[in-house]
């Protein structure tokens, strides 16, 4: 009975020790997974980007969320979705993604990176972590191949 007692307290330490944030999924899986991301992730299928952000990376992406995409203009997504509009909806997309593996520490005042869809985004750190005025409100959520940045809004490439 001690015996017992003792295999289940330490088989439940070790459990409770265990990294509480291992992870095992790639980007597309780690946004399904989250909760947040659904038009992001209804927009990544309707772009066909899905095989591309699963693939090896890594990448940086800054994930706006369902309500940065609910603050666009009435009829925006639901415009961006169509087949027609394919190639302004990859641009967009492609602009929150960046080459490599970008932690939040690696960020500084000014900073700027280049996009996969060829655009520059600029980073600001007065007042919080921004990405071209996007709030970078969770930082570092670690994928098999690469991390998320959960963002407050949609950041539109130049056009």
């Amino acid at each position: 009975m001690i015996r017992r007692t003792f295999l289940a307290l330490t088989a439940s330490v070790s459990l409770l020790s265990a990294p509480a944030f291992a992870q095992d999924k790639d980007i597309v899986d780690t946004a399904v997974g989250a909760g947040s991301f659904t038009t992001l992730v209804a927009a990544v299928q309707a772009a066909g980007l899905v095989e591309t952000l699963k693939g090896p990376g890594p990448f940086t992406v800054f994930a706006p969320t369902d309500a940065a995409f609910a603050a666009l203009p009435a009829g925006t997504v639901e415009d961006l979705l169509k087949p027609e509009n394919k190639d302004k909806l990859v641009a967009i997309l492609t602009y929150h993604v960046v080459p490599g593996k970008v932690m939040a520490a690696d960020l500084t005042e000014g900073m700027k990176a280049a996009s996969v869809q060829g655009g520059e985004l600029t980073f600001t750190l007065e007042g919080g972590a921004k990405v071209n005025g996007a709030v970078i409100s969770t930082a570092d959520i670690a994928a098999t191949n690469g991390v998320i940045h959960v963002i407050d809004s949609v950041i539109l490439p130049p056009m």
